[in-house]
């Protein structure tokens, strides 16, 4: 341990730990001795890139963002492939899977999320994976290549990258989700509606609404088993039904947690040497799943460890953009509406575009674009700053450009 400088370490070297070390080295590069401990064997790459890997679109190698060398060149130490398994916190000590046990005078824990398994037999079988790491998207490769059929269990964006890809793979994808609608957390019944047939029009069997009872199998999984009672033949079985917030660590540490591991709005857990930030963090009982909310908790968190004593986080307004298999779609806020709301929707069924804005009192507070997204942080913008949109509402579904346009010449 260096004699002058505090030892911070850093519990998780995924993307939220990745950007607070960027933000920390920008700010005060020598403040700390820095050490890193990650679960995977490889430096940081860019999750959200996992599909593309997948299609077969990009290589592994596309989308490492920090390899090895970046942290020696900062001086930084990596401990790759050796998780952190236990915390002392009266002592200030990690020790890893592998033995080590390592001082910090702070502790940043960014260790992000797991996959949420539901409780049904079979899930140890051979051909039975989740769709979280690389090391995940190796073997649903390697699966494709000598198996023809899968079956994906799970509607949101993970699961109809999943499928996308395997059917880009060659294999035959039958995809089961619990709910009525794909993607109900980002989009309303009408977009989802649009988003099946297209998906459909490009070889995706959809069953839903569809629970799974079973994963059978003997030497390797074989059929997914419906609690209606149908078989699916299966060679390949994806599991991407959500994630959990990783919080062992935290728990068996007595840090308090619900959810998340609770935080206040500088960080800091109910331990004040130890912060945390991400997937596994929960801020005023919101735990955040998306890149943007990570990468501000990271860059506050890195301020105030630099020394900037005002740096707070206030929690993030969400809104998502994706692109679901080459379709673009964006959600935010009260999509859904609820008492009070009034929307505004444009269908362009042509030009496949469809638009939803939810108004509460004159307020933007909900949107859905699918197909065309351009105004997207318009919305969002405007949902953050609560303007008053009565002067443009009748132009509002039109886009930034002709509303405001029409604005200024009124």
């Amino acid at each position: 341990m260096s004699a002058h400088r505090p030892r911070l370490v850093v519990v998780g070297n995924g993307m939220a730990g990745a950007r607070f070390l960027e933000e920390l080295l920008r700010l005060a590069p020598e403040r700390y001795e820095l050490a890193v401990f990650g679960a995977e064997a490889a430096g940081n790459y860019n999750r959200i890139l996992l599909s593309p890997v997948l299609s077969g679109e990009k290589q592994a190698a596309d989308i490492i963002t920090h390899p090895p060398a970046w942290y020696a060149r900062h001086g930084i130490a990596l401990y790759a492939d050796d998780p952190v398994i236990a915390i002392d916190r009266s002592a200030r000590l990690v020790t890893t899977l592998g033995g080590r046990s390592e001082h910090y005078d702070h502790l940043v824990l960014a260790t992000g999320s797991r996959p949420f398994l539901p409780p049904i037999q079979g899930l140890d079988l051979p051909g039975v994976q989740c769709f979280r790491t690389l090391a995940d998207v190796g073997a649903m490769i390697e699966a494709a290549r000598s198996h023809r059929r899968a079956v994906v269990i799970g509607g949101g964006l993970l699961g109809l990258e999943a499928a996308h890809g395997l059917i880009r793979r060659g294999m035959d994808v039958t995809l089961i989700h619990l709910c009525p609608v794909l993607m109900e957390r980002q989009l309303d019944a009408h977009a989802a509606s649009l988003l099946q047939r297209s998906l459909e029009t490009r070889g995706l069997r959809l069953i839903l609404p569809a629970q799974t009872q079973a994963l059978l199998g003997d030497t390797r999984v074989r059929a997914v088993r419906l609690t209606d009672g149908r078989e699916l033949p299966a060679d390949l079985v994806v599991i991407a039904a959500g994630i959990v917030p990783e919080t062992q660590l935290a728990r068996a540490a007595g840090l308090a947690c619900e959810r998340g591991v609770i935080v206040d709005d500088v960080l800091l857990t109910s331990d004040p040497a130890i912060s945390a930030i991400g997937e596994c963090a929960q801020h005023r009982k919101q735990c955040y799943g998306l890149v943007a909310p990570l990468y501000q908790q990271a860059r506050v968190c890195a301020a105030r460890l630099a020394g900037d004593a005002g740096a707070r986080y206030a929690g993030s307004v969400v809104s998502t953009k994706l692109k679901v298999t080459g379709i673009e779609v964006f959600s935010a806020g009260e999509f859904n509406g609820g008492e009070g709301c009034q929307t505004i929707v444009l269908r362009d069924p042509r030009r496949g575009i469809y638009k939803k804005l939810v108004l509460r009192e004159q307020r933007l507070v909900g949107a859905v674009l699918y197909g065309d997204i351009r105004d997207g942080a318009w919305y969002a913008r405007l949902m953050q700053s609560g303007e008053n949109l009565q002067r443009m509402r009748s132009r509002l579904v039109f886009g930034q450009r002709y509303a405001e346009a029409k604005a200024e010449a009124a």
